[in-house]
């Protein structure tokens, strides 16, 4: 039976994305796995190895397709400041070694619990047809088309965001509402590695110049403050060059439990 906890465990782990990722990932294994095998309490953080190097999630039919990475749609100014980035995920040490650099980048799917066809302690969050609201189109290139890059040192974030034709608002721009949600999925997620699983609690934003569609830009969020349960987070819509400001944004994200999500 604790073998099967543990493999359900690593499942959850492995089906979570962007914005509960990595809050719902040390949450999950607090309350689905309160004693380990020994009688003790159970430690999250320091028995992490050890379970993801279990089998896999027994309702997982295959491995999701990572909607991050590279693909036809993209622009040639989208591909260079992805490789601009993904450069410093990585750095060459001076013995011509390779080590992890400051950046990470953030994997993406199209919904935050994926694959999984059973199991009690999901059945009021997960609808077979559900899909993340900016991966919800197949089409590559129509819609959201974004890859988010993560600076725990610094606190900060940035997503390459390139709006496809479906997103149009203004003839030729992209719409407001779009925009909005690009900003709250990269605050959001920003703020989930800051202070664990939030909430978006309020979401204050100025436009000051329209995007045209198929162009790039930058999302940049930066880390405020935290006061208590609260995340306060900014963030900046601009140009590939840093040059124009699109939009700027304010965001609060209160932290919950993770238990409330799964209806206990």
């Amino acid at each position: 039976m604790l073998r099967h906890g543990l493999q359900m465990a690593r499942g959850l782990c492995q089906l979570l994305s962007d914005k509960f990722s990595v809050g719902l990932h040390r949450n999950i294994m607090k309350h689905l796995l309160p004693i380990n095998a020994t009688g003790h309490a159970w430690s999250p953080l320091r028995n992490i190895r050890a379970v993801t190097q279990m089998a896999p999630w027994p309702f997982s039919s295959s491995q999701p397709r990572d909607y991050s990475l590279p693909n036809a749609s993209w622009s040639a100014e989208m591909q260079r400041l992805y490789d601009q980035y993904s450069s410093m995920c990585e750095v060459e040490t001076e013995g011509s070694e390779k080590k992890k650099g400051a950046w990470r980048r953030l994997p993406s799917y199209n919904r935050t619990l994926k694959y999984a066809t059973g199991g009690r302690c999901l059945s009021r969050m997960l609808q077979a047809k559900a899909r993340l609201f900016t991966r919800n189109i197949e089409e590559q290139g129509a819609g959201f088309e974004y890859v988010v890059f993560i600076n725990k040192e610094e606190k900060t974030c940035v997503c390459v965001f390139q709006a496809g034709h479906l997103l149009e608002g203004p003839p030729g721009h992209v719409h407001g509402g779009a925009i909005a949600t690009i900003i709250d999925s990269v605050t959001g997620t920003h703020a989930t590695y800051i202070s664990g699983p939030v909430m978006t609690a309020n979401l204050t934003i100025n436009y000051r110049s329209p995007i045209p569609l198929g162009s790039v830009v930058l999302v940049h969020s930066a880390l405020d403050k935290v006061e208590g349960r609260k995340t306060f987070i900014s963030c900046q819509v601009t140009s590939s060059d840093g040059a124009k400001l699109h939009t700027e944004a304010t965001g609060l994200f209160v932290s919950i439990n993770v238990s409330h999500l799964f209806g206990a």
